[in-house]
């Protein structure tokens, strides 16, 4: 995917530009997309420069050759938590990233094939919606290694499974199965192998059709569990002073498909 490719500045970490839809891939096949440190630090700026571009109206994250993320690379662990100090540097790297690409305002959507463990479901934990195939496996880990996560990454796995399914994952260590994620919330779909990739860019399209002044004011507010009544205030006078509605309008009452400017200034 993605006719404009843009240099991400890290091995490990592949982007395309095509119609609208950014694809930031995990492209460490060799090491079943384990992140490096270098991969965690680069992230936020990754974003920052998608946030500013234009023609990015969504942000799919997904790995490769049918592995979305086997976690943090193992082999930097111990270096990373040779003194207490150098412990805390790389976890403010995780959360770090993990929480640009929470903040992102633009939707975002966790393609999901294969091993979505430690670092790497907390990704896509921190994405908007989670789409897999039926290969997908999905597990939070840190109980293997005696590592406790931080309280962002903690409470955002629990407002998307729930607490109980929050403290099953992270007691246990244990994978779970693409059918058991659909049933307790961790993802939003699962679809055959075969027709995963078309389910995901099919519904990115549909996202990046709609009008992304309503789009962005709704991941805006619905970012917290009780919406501040003057940002609601702001989206709806920024609504009513938009082409977006005017536009909207018009198309549906002359039964065409409306032509959004994209513009959210």
């Amino acid at each position: 995917m993605g006719a404009r490719q843009v240099d991400t500045g890290v091995a490990g970490l592949a982007l395309g530009v095509e119609d609208g839809i950014a694809t930031l891939r995990i492209d460490r096949p060799e090491a079943r997309g384990a992140l490096t440190a270098a991969m965690w630090s680069a992230i936020p700026d990754i974003l920052a420069g998608l946030e500013v571009d234009r023609e990015v109206r969504v942000l799919v994250l997904t790995g490769t050759d049918g592995v979305f993320s086997a976690g943090a690379d193992i082999r930097e662990l111990q270096g990373h938590y040779a003194t207490a100090e150098s412990a805390d540097a790389y976890h403010a790297l995780n959360a770090a990233a993990e929480q640009a690409l929470a903040a992102f305002p633009k939707p975002t959507i966790a393609f999901v094939r294969g091993a979505c463990v430690g670092g790497g479901c907390q990704l896509a934990v921190a994405c908007d919606l989670r789409f897999a195939d039926a290969t997908a496996r999905f597990g939070v880990t840190p109980a293997k290694l005696g590592i406790v996560y931080d309280a962002g990454s903690t409470a955002r796995l629990a407002r998307v499974v729930g607490v109980a399914t929050a403290k099953y994952l992270l007691f246990s260590a244990e994978l779970m199965d693409s059918q058991q994620a659909l049933r307790v919330g961790l993802v939003e779909d699962v679809v055959k192998p075969e027709d995963a990739e078309e389910r995901v860019y099919a519904f990115a399209r549909t996202i990046a059709s709609r009008s992304q002044l309503t789009v962005r004011a709704a991941k805006d507010l619905l970012s917290t569990a009780t919406p501040d009544p003057e940002r609601v205030h702001a989206w709806e006078q920024r609504s009513r002073a938009s082409a977006d509605v005017r536009e909207g309008l018009a198309a549906f009452t002359e039964r065409r498909a409306p032509r959004f400017t994209w513009d959210t200034a």
